[in-house]
């Protein structure tokens, strides 16, 4: 993790606006070749640029223990808060981010690199979230039951669960911890956020704003950060039994760690990892809406979602055209430094990553794909660019590389006859978060939905929308490797809280259940 040589004493005007530059964690004056297991310090710089924009000091096993300490004391009181009292605290948060939008989704796209439109709305993501969690701080309702024992009743009800533990990936540094910690905190937990080493500023800012809402309220340590390496911080925070819910994003590989060290201490996990997802147009789709979809969904944020389209399943009596379409969309999109606002792809977030885009080019190339466009990386702009790909798989669809998530624009084209074997090919993978099909016809639509489940595989499943983008109203989430986890709306704050249920005796008599007498 070392740096390239260079010198930060003028700080970026977001970084003044917000507040970070007067930070403990945040270092201005850096020399880029602080490391982690040297100084404790890590150096963030702009992937649209290279050019380092602060240091930001690292946690220790001392100072986890603090923070993690001082969490489960807050949780303590925290819990004994009426939840729509929680629910103001997540109000007044809501409102602060709403007068900072455009600064800390502009400093969200200088750091991780994502388009400034995309960077705002991320942060809008956190507003809406925590709006949504307003409202149900006052709906956290159990059901009652009827008892088969006469003079009895029978309730269930939910109860504060405890610390959570936070881990997220850097491509979207705000609003998966908005998802977590706003429903948190109506629920009555606490929350310690580990984010990623390559987007730590936007997470400093972030719970800044929400850790002094809380604290001018009366609940102090209510949102804290915890930022450190794996083996330090984040393999200690996995293993803690003080955390009965470890909520974790990233890849595949990384949730089988978190998922088997929490289960192995029987603790409960909700993880949301990789995706490798696929767009199917059938021959009666609105190829214009079509289009427009597929391109966003592959080269938003530069493929760096894990909701990016990066396979393109299209009926065989249109591909040579709709393909050829897409490759003149994609020679028109504008790339270059993410706060341009003329700008429609910024960068890939580090050095590493435009390795691994080059060589998944190479190896479906070797495979027998066929690249139609793009392909390679963009030199002279002084960032980690590239250029937006298209790899056509061979006659037979035998592409082994499409089967793997890489996290780039890389989009796999690929031919079917009929809409059974455009399913089954979309449901091959061993990634299920998001789907989507395009078609003019109701049938071919609810033969995609199939409440059987013979359709999509997916946790989401779209129709005539792209796989990318999802309003906070819908549980978050998918099968398979993606790690079967539900974040955000509908009934996901249940994995916040634990369920009680209670049987209240009203009368004078011992009755036992299933008719046993014990006289």
């Amino acid at each position: 993790m070392t740096q390239t040589p260079a010198t930060s004493t003028r700080p970026h005007p977001l970084l003044v606006s917000l507040g970070l530059v007067d930070h403990p964690r945040v270092v201005i004056d850096i020399t880029g070749n602080e490391t982690p297991e040297s100084d404790g310090i890590i150096v963030v710089t702009n992937p649209s640029t290279g050019e380092p924009l602060a240091g930001v000091r690292l946690d220790d096993k001392d100072s986890y223990e603090q923070t993690t300490a001082r969490s489960v004391e807050a949780f303590k009181k925290f819990r004994l808060v009426p939840a729509p009292k929680r629910g103001e605290l997540v109000r007044r948060i809501g409102v602060e981010y709403r007068n900072v939008l455009e600064e800390l989704g502009s400093l969200l796209s200088l750091e991780m690199g994502k388009i400034k439109a995309e960077g705002i709305g991320e942060v809008q993501e956190t507003i809406d979230i925590a709006d949504f969690a307003v409202g149900l701080s006052r709906q956290l309702t159990g059901i009652t039951m009827p008892s088969e024992r006469p003079e009895h009743t029978m309730k269930e009800q939910w109860l504060p669960l405890g610390p959570v533990g936070v881990i997220t990936a850097f491509n979207f540094p705000n609003a998966v911890w908005g998802w977590n910690a706003m429903l948190a905190a109506v629920c009555g937990d606490t929350t310690v956020w580990k984010p990623s080493l390559l987007t730590p500023l936007t997470a400093i800012a972030t719970n800044m704003i929400a850790e002094k809402v809380a604290s001018e309220m009366g609940f102090e340590d209510i949102f804290q950060l915890v930022i450190g390496t794996d083996d330090v911080v984040g393999e200690t925070m996995i293993a803690d039994r003080r955390y009965p819910l470890i909520s974790a994003t990233g890849s595949c590989r990384m949730g089988r760690r978190v998922g088997s060290v929490v289960a192995g201490r029987l603790g409960k996990c909700l993880l949301e990892l990789g995706g490798n997802n696929a767009v199917i147009i059938e021959p009666d789709a609105d190829l214009d809406l079509a289009l427009k979809s597929t391109v966003f969904g592959a080269v938003g944020t530069a493929g760096q979602r894990c909701t990016t389209t990066r396979r393109l399943i299209i009926h065989e009596s249109i591909a040579d055209s709709f393909v050829e379409k897409i490759v003149k969309a994609y020679e028109t999109v504008n790339i270059g430094d993410a706060l341009d606002d003329s700008v429609l792809m910024g960068p890939l977030i580090n050095e590493q990553s435009v390795q691994q885009f080059e060589n998944a080019v190479s190896e479906a190339v070797k495979q027998g794909g066929k690249l139609m466009t793009g392909g390679e990386r963009i030199d002279g702009k002084g960032g980690h660019f590239v250029k937006p790909t298209i790899i056509r798989a061979p006659a037979n669809n035998e592409l082994p590389m499409a089967y793997n998530e890489t996290f780039a624009p890389i989009m796999y084209v690929f031919t079917y006859k009929t809409l059974e074997e455009a399913i089954d090919m979309q449901n091959s993978v061993d990634q299920g978060l998001s789907s989507a099909i395009f078609t003019g016809s109701s049938n071919s639509a609810q033969r995609f939905l199939a409440p059987t489940g013979a359709g999509s595989d997916c946790g989401i499943a779209n129709v005539n929308l792209g796989t990318s983008g999802a309003e906070i109203g819908g549980a978050f989430g998918g099968e398979k490797d993606t790690g079967g986890g539900r974040e955000s709306g509908s009934d996901a704050w249940k994995v916040y809280m634990r369920r009680q249920t209670c049987t209240i005796n009203y009368g004078t008599e011992l009755t036992l259940a299933q008719g046993i007498r014990f006289e």
